[in-house]
């Protein structure tokens, strides 16, 4: 086992370790991959101001999410076909983030379901994503299977009526579990820690829905349900009535435009995720970090704002808070570590933001997040993701 030290140290072993279709999966965004590049590079582009002489002890980066206490101002977002990047991968994910006092996020698209996430980590409400789909009878079922699961919040996802075309998971045949091909058999023989842990597992398929969804009653099934499925028609009428269904805590994930920003907080939004899915949905769109400040002029205090999409280590989380987020959501960041070394990677993962995140907060002069502010920050004057008056 190498030492690890960063989040790109788990990347490196998480593609020694994975399946290249499911490594790619994680690492891909839709057609020439600009705006995920750009998640990445763009938080480069902030550079932070060093202060001495201060008194850096007692420092404390503990936060709350919806009221919730956590031990720092991160959760685990929501990635489909997660127990595909190693088995029972939504279980390991969500006990490592129980254990470590962040939030979890299971996704609709999940290996793991619902109720096997709840019967794995009973001591601690996890949060559960919705997909709007076309049957509405279906979408009322999941939110009440995760009614009854005690899942703390619904999340919608809101930027995903139909599928960016990810050229990466085209060419791969991305399917689950993996189409088996003589290249796909090939990859598998040299990963003999994921076939091993997956030959282990019952949970090979799409739990949420086989066996749930009209018509669906295996694998093969599944594909063309989902196609058919996802709603284009999604409109915030139609976001009001999940919202009035669910009844709890309900998040609105996709966010990148200061009036949809709006437009969220009218339909009761109790926290907005600015996001472009990772760069994996509408390619050329600005990324988060740049669009964060004008959506954060918009609503800033009407409902808990949120960042995901290029967060690869602690400082990045500070860029994003800095730069008025109240929290932040991590995707890649975990995947590495769960196809790593499972559980105890997503924890490794968990650990090295936090201690970047203490140390980093210190070398600025600052002991708590409440301090951490735009003046902490060199921006660069063309940072900013603002449109030119429409009128």
């Amino acid at each position: 086992m190498p030492v690890i030290t960063n989040i790109n140290d788990l990347k490196r072993l998480h593609r020694r370790r994975t399946p290249k279709m499911f490594f790619d999966y994680c690492e891909s965004g839709s057609w020439t991959e600009q705006t995920f590049r750009e998640n990445t590079s763009d938080f480069a582009k902030l550079r932070f101001r060093q202060r001495v002489a201060v008194d850096m002890s007692g420092r404390s980066i503990e936060s709350t999410m919806l009221g919730q206490p956590v031990t720092m101002p991160v959760a685990l977002a929501p990635v489909g076909s997660l127990g595909m990047q190693a088995a029972d991968g939504e279980i390991k994910a969500a006990r490592a983030a129980a254990k470590f006092g962040v939030p979890f996020t299971l996704s609709t698209m999940s290996v793991c379901s619902i109720e096997d996430v709840a019967s794995h980590v009973p001591e601690k409400p996890f949060w559960f994503q919705l997909y709007v789909q076309k049957d509405k009878s279906f979408t009322d079922t999941l939110i009440d299977r995760a009614k009854a699961a005690h899942c703390s919040a619904l999340v919608v996802t809101l930027d995903l009526q139909i599928v960016g075309q990810r050229h990466k998971d085209l060419k791969n045949g991305v399917s689950t579990p993996p189409k088996l091909t003589a290249r796909s058999l090939w990859d598998l023989a040299t990963k003999w820690r994921w076939t091993f842990g997956m030959a282990r597992t019952s949970r090979r398929t799409f739990r949420n829905i086989v066996g749930h969804a009209p018509g669906v009653a295996g694998l093969g099934d599944i594909h063309s349900w989902s196609a058919a499925q996802l709603e284009p028609r999604l409109d915030w009428d139609m976001i009001a009535r999940v919202r009035d269904r669910w009844g709890g805590k309900f998040i609105l994930k996709g966010i990148l435009d200061p009036e949809d920003a709006r437009l969220a907080v009218t339909v009761g939004a109790d926290a907005i995720v600015v996001s472009n899915h990772g760069g994996r949905q509408l390619d050329g769109a600005l990324s988060s970090i740049r669009m964060l400040p004008s959506i954060v002029r918009e609503v800033k205090g009407e409902t808990e704002i949120w960042i995901d999409s290029g967060i690869r280590s602690g400082q990045d989380v500070l860029k994003a808070i800095a730069l008025g987020a109240d929290a932040t959501m991590i995707g890649r960041a975990y995947i590495y570590g769960l196809g790593a070394i499972g559980e105890d990677g997503v924890t490794r993962s968990l650990e090295i933001l936090r201690k970047e995140m203490d140390t980093t907060m210190a070398l600025c002069g600052r002991r708590s997040l409440r301090e951490m502010n735009r003046d902490i920050l060199l921006v660069p004057a063309d940072f900013e993701g603002e449109w030119a008056d429409r009128s």
